[in-house]
């Protein structure tokens, strides 16, 4: 099977969940012996072809770029896509007859509103509870004809990928407004003798303060080096996220036996089920109360173990087995069925 994703960006220059959740999938397909390129629709620092875990990657250099796997012996079988690239992906897909994927990462109307105009032959949601909220929105919308096929994979995180042994800092990665960056501050603000660590974002207004001298700032950091720096540094994860389809780095955390604490978004309740701390962003008191009975050493032991079991309890082996199954289906027969 030849696969063609068509994404705007990609690890390791650009690591934000959805593309490494995208290239969680396609690094499975490659594994299992599939021949997996990725086209990226951003100008990137460097037109050269690299590869990452068997993944071909390839530059935006021109519109013409997809060419090549639209027809001739380099056709693709099945074209993967997400994101801002779905329409032009879906687009290229009728034309020259070739069945698309789409990834969803949101809830956002322009995503469900491509599972109409693009008529994907697979969805693949990220969580349950996303694709219960679009099958909700198709009934309503588009209730006379029947759905694009659909299947539910979460973000597949390895324990091993992550694993590091605890640090000292109470840490928030992605300093955007919509992540919690105020939060974050606020709470070091209250706290002036508890160690906070910001890891800028892959995405998003950064909101950066140098003011608060028991706050380090570190920069954005590549995914296969953030158990090593940024996980053995984090006692608790902060996730005061206004809007999570999942939470991934909550799932990353966990996997060193972080304890997190979140506001109460669906995708963060289904991520980290009953491990997880939930506070309304709003409530400072509530963040702040929780910092403390978490750091006392008895409550944390037992926390950071329902953490790391909750973390194995993901195991992506099921989804990640269903997701391929769907894929060759897809190229085989253009059905995920």
């Amino acid at each position: 099977m030849r696969v063609l994703a068509m994404l705007h960006a990609y690890p390791p220059a650009h690591n934000a969940g959805a593309e490494w959740a995208a290239h969680s999938l396609l690094r499975e397909l490659a594994a299992r012996g599939h021949t997996v390129d990725v086209l990226l629709s951003q100008a990137a620092e460097t037109k050269d072809t690299y590869e990452i875990d068997g993944v071909s990657v390839h530059p935006h250099r021109g519109k013409a770029d997809p060419g090549r796997w639209m027809r001739g012996p380099g056709r693709a079988n099945v074209i993967v896509t997400h994101l801002e690239n779905t329409p032009r992906a879906s687009v290229l897909g009728e034309l020259n007859r070739i069945p698309v994927v789409h990834l969803l990462h949101n809830t956002f109307e322009k995503s469900k509103s491509w599972l109409v105009k693009g008529s994907p032959t697979l969805a693949v949601y990220n969580t349950a509870w996303m694709q219960a909220d679009a099958e909700a929105w198709w009934r309503i919308h588009r209730g006379d004809r029947p759905m694009p096929w659909g299947i539910t994979v979460h973000p597949p995180v390895a324990v091993a990928d992550y694993s590091a042994t605890p640090g000292d800092r109470i840490t928030l990665i992605n300093l955007t407004e919509e992540k919690g960056a105020k939060v974050f501050y606020a709470l070091a603000e209250r706290m002036p003798r508890r160690k906070f660590l910001g890891v800028i974002g892959g995405y998003g207004n950064q909101v950066v303060r140098e003011d608060l001298p028991n706050v380090e700032i570190v920069p954005h950091t590549p995914g296969d080096r953030m158990a090593k720096d940024v996980y053995a540094r984090t006692k608790i994860l902060l996730a005061p996220s206004s809007y999570e389809s999942y939470g991934r780095v909550a799932v990353e955390a966990m996997c060193s036996g972080i304890p997190v604490i979140a506001h109460p978004t669906p995708g963060l309740m289904e991520s980290l089920g009953e491990a997880g701390s939930f506070c309304d962003r709003d409530d400072l008191e509530a963040w702040e109360a929780a910092i403390r009975q978490l750091t006392a050493p008895t409550t944390y032991r037992q926390a950071s173990k329902a953490a790391a079991a909750r973390a194995a309890g993901l195991d992506p082996e099921a989804e990640l087995d269903l997701w391929c199954v769907a894929m060759e289906g897809v190229a085989k027969r253009g059905s995920p069925r």
